[in-house]
């Protein structure tokens, strides 16, 4: 399993929209825009459901996941692949509709999709980018 550095973390944490990818059960990609995305308290990565639909419906068929992360300073850029669960109701999913909610009431929190960190990928130009961490 990988492991993120803190730094990775803060900048998860800190950065504002992640394009967040999936792929249907025979492989045809999907990307949407997430603004809750970020590192929950149990070490994997939380994503808070509001409007998925194609992505919910591979994630269901396809439990494998990526994101982006840049920098805040675009100095440093990070692909992060990893396996998913989904939960529509216990207490994590109470946290996190908690801060959906916090954020404005408008957003739904339908699910909580939990990723394991599996991979990272160093995807900043240059000779290393595309390189395994």
């Amino acid at each position: 399993m990988a492991q993120l550095t803190q730094e990775m973390i803060d900048e998860l944490n800190a950065t504002g929209i992640k394009s967040f990818a999936t792929a249907s059960k025979d492989g045809t990609p999907n990307v949407v825009p997430v603004g809750f995305l970020f590192m929950g308290p149990d070490g994997n990565i939380w994503v808070i459901d509001n409007y998925f639909k194609k992505t919910l419906q591979n994630l269901k068929e396809n439990p494998k996941a990526a994101f982006f992360v840049w920098t805040r300073d675009f100095k440093e850029s990070y692909q992060i692949k990893g396996t998913v669960t989904i939960e529509s109701s216990g207490a994590d999913y109470e946290k996190a509709v908690k801060m959906a909610h916090d954020k404005n009431e408008i957003y739904p929190a339908k699910n909580l999709i939990k990723m394991k960190v599996e991979d990272i990928f160093y995807v900043t130009p240059g000779d290393h980018a595309g390189n395994k961490l």
